[in-house]
């Protein structure tokens, strides 16, 4: 029989290999890019909520990405911006926190596929069945479209962690630089036969779900668009289709490639940052990709920068 060795409470999490004198740039990128996604995200919920023009289903959905990405850069973005700060002293983390933590970006990364699931779904009524779209795509069917998809995510994601935390420990050290599943897995000497399983199936049902709505709607929307004689309607379903499937194919690949590198220790770096990307580079392109694409948003835009010249002229 194996044994297996309890350690303590207090883990020791990797850091990020950059020099001391990159760590000031560093700091102020990365505080400027997370400034960027807070104010941004949470402009444009604000600014749907308050445009009556713009409460539409479309624009609703979209709320619970802009949310989920503030959430998503939160749980990490200021504890990296601390370290920098902190570089020379040791990077320590409760257990308790660390399955917080590890539970907070499985679910950000859950709920991005299950948001941008519904999202595809109301895409295609509005072009598949704009005559029943109004009926359909009521308030009452947002709503629950919403709580669905974050239920989803919450309830895969409360299982795939409970897995992990009931595990006993013989490792103190969090091969990343913040907590998340398969960190939490590593730390134990035990067999993590059902993890690996449930891991897999979680994995295959997220992906499976995700990819083949994606591909079904757009196959089915593509058809509707070539039958169709209506070249303004065509235009307007390739601009929000366009946007919505740019956005999910970069979500798509970068999940794919984390996946992929936890495979080669020898790429733990690169790991690393691809990892912290996800929670840096994605929110902030999102906030850009889909705020550009809303009229109002970009006339607001161009409105400042109108008053700005008028500022500096004057």
């Amino acid at each position: 029989m194996e044994n297996i060795t309890s350690v303590g409470d207090i883990l020791t999490l990797e850091r990020l290999k950059i020099t001391t004198e990159s760590s000031v740039p560093v700091f102020v990128v990365l505080l400027l890019i997370y400034i960027f996604i807070v104010v941004s995200n949470i402009g444009l919920v604000v600014l749907i909520f308050r445009t009556r023009s713009l409460q539409q289903p479309m624009y609703l959905l979209l709320c619970n990405m802009s949310i989920n990405d503030v959430f998503g850069a939160t749980i990490v973005v200021p504890e990296m911006l601390r370290d920098l700060l902190i570089s020379d002293s040791e990077r320590l983390v409760r257990y308790a926190d660390c399955a917080v933590q590890a539970f907070c970006v499985h679910l950000h990364a859950s709920a991005s596929h299950t948001v941008l699931i519904i999202m595809a779904f109301d895409r295609y009524v509005a072009i598949c069945r704009p005559l029943r779209y109004a009926g359909v795509m009521t308030s009452g069917t947002v709503a629950v479209l919403s709580a669905s998809a974050w239920g989803t995510a919450l309830l895969m994601v409360a299982i795939l962690v409970g897995l992990s935390v009931r595990l006993s420990r013989c490792r103190s050290v969090i091969s990343n630089l913040f907590c998340d599943n398969a960190s939490l897995v590593k730390l134990s000497c035990e067999s993590v036969l059902t993890n690996q399983v449930y891991g897999l199936g979680y994995t295959v049902v997220l992906l499976g779900s995700s990819i083949g709505s994606v591909v079904l709607t757009y196959l089915r929307i593509a058809v509707v668009c070539l039958r169709s004689k209506n070249k303004s309607m065509n235009g307007q379903a390739l601009r929000t289709c366009g946007t919505h499937l740019a956005v999910y194919v970069i979500l798509l690949v970068s999940g794919f490639l984390i996946v992929i590198l936890h495979r080669f220790p020898q790429l733990a770096d690169h790991r690393k940052v691809a990892a912290a990307m996800g929670h840096v580079a994605l929110p902030a392109l999102n906030a850009i990709i889909y705020g550009l694409q809303i009229k109002q948003v970009r006339q607001k835009i161009m409105t400042l920068i109108q008053k700005k010249k008028v500022t500096l002229n004057v």
